[in-house]
């Protein structure tokens, strides 16, 4: 992109030029060699089709579930979170390895262990992550520190991969260390877990997937 000063002037196409005025400087550039026809159809484009394809894909399932969340990762103060979560949808979307390139899919790459760690891993700003707190066990929600008592809320996404939509359930709990188990009604393939612990403050002190 270059500026040129001109008694007469240019807007438009021309030839291999293209000029127009950008911030009140008229500026000119080369056309792109991009060509949509051929970006769909020529085999030398492929490889890029089907990034194009798996980042779409992942893009979306990021927003949907960032979207059943907004109410409280809002609270993590994470100004690059959109860019992380984007990234761990795309690593969770690399472990499928029954779909063919191009086609993978995040719900694939989580019916694998590496998968479903890597959404337990995955920490919210500077809010501590739940992996070390509590946990899941046969439909039964527990603390794992004896020094805690919290309330939790425990939110249950089911997703649609079809249509990019969610539905979203959430239960207040309170919890403590006295072996005080609470029976988790809805723990089934293809839903996703999450809760948040808040303190006597009302605080949140942690977040995370189970």
């Amino acid at each position: 992109m270059a500026t040129y000063e001109s008694i007469i002037k240019i807007k438009g196409a021309v030839g291999d030029l293209v000029f127009y005025n950008l911030n009140g400087k008229n500026v000119v550039r080369k056309k792109s060699g991009f060509n949509k026809a051929a970006f769909k159809k020529n085999p030398s484009y492929e490889k890029v089709r089907q990034n194009s394809s798996e980042f779409g894909h992942c893009s979306k399932v990021g927003k949907i579930i960032r979207n059943s969340l907004s109410a409280y990762i809002k609270k993590a103060g994470d100004p690059l979170l959109y860019q992380k979560f984007a990234k761990l949808m795309t690593e969770i979307k690399d472990l499928d390895t029954v779909s063919e390139r191009g086609k993978r899919t995040v719900e694939n790459g989580l019916q694998t262990e590496a998968g479903k760690k890597l959404l337990r891993e995955f920490q919210f700003g500077e809010v501590e992550n739940l992996v070390n707190v509590l946990e899941i066990q046969n439909q039964f929600l527990m603390l794992k520190k004896s020094d805690i008592a919290a309330t939790v809320f425990f939110s249950t996404i089911k997703l649609n991969w079809e249509t990019y939509t969610t539905e979203y359930t959430e239960e207040k709990i309170i919890l403590d260390q006295q072996y005080n188990p609470f029976k988790i009604q809805f723990v089934s393939k293809g839903l996703l877990h999450f809760a948040v612990l808040k303190d006597d403050n009302n605080e949140i002190t942690h977040m995370g997937f189970l």
